[in-house]
């Protein structure tokens, strides 16, 4: 519908990665024509076709990941998870060692507390 921005330095490798919001015109999944901004190379021409996802509703969204992104997301997440289940574990291992260590010594506290007098106690 309007022709993209021109970048300040026409072919360089900038200019060959930079992508101006520009407005176009699509057709949804049901046929029905919408306008919204997506981005364009520079200096793209008004009237030139452009490939845009949209979703069920009509709206622009972002292309669905490659094969290689889901992997990688995938073996990202199993690997957090991993980490995640062992790092509490080892929480957990560790406050329950401080309940029984500290159980213990109040027990110990106790018993000496009755032991002591004997043995500390001159005849």
């Amino acid at each position: 519908m309007e022709d993209a921005r021109s970048h300040p330095e026409p072919g360089s490798a900038e200019a060959r990665q930079t992508r101006y919001p520009t407005k176009v015109r699509f057709t949804d999944p049901h046929g029905r024509t919408h306008t919204a901004h997506a981005d364009a190379r520079p200096a793209l021409p008004r009237g030139t076709t452009l490939g845009v996802w949209a979703d069920m509703d009509g709206e622009l969204t972002d292309p669905p990941l490659r094969p290689d992104q889901v992997r990688s997301r995938a073996l990202g997440s199993g690997l957090i998870a991993v980490l995640g289940v062992h790092v509490a574990a080892a929480v957990a291992y560790g406050t329950v060692h401080r309940v029984i260590r500290h159980h213990n010594l109040v027990a110990w506290e106790t018993a000496w507390a009755t032991t002591a007098p004997r043995w500390t106690t001159s005849p």
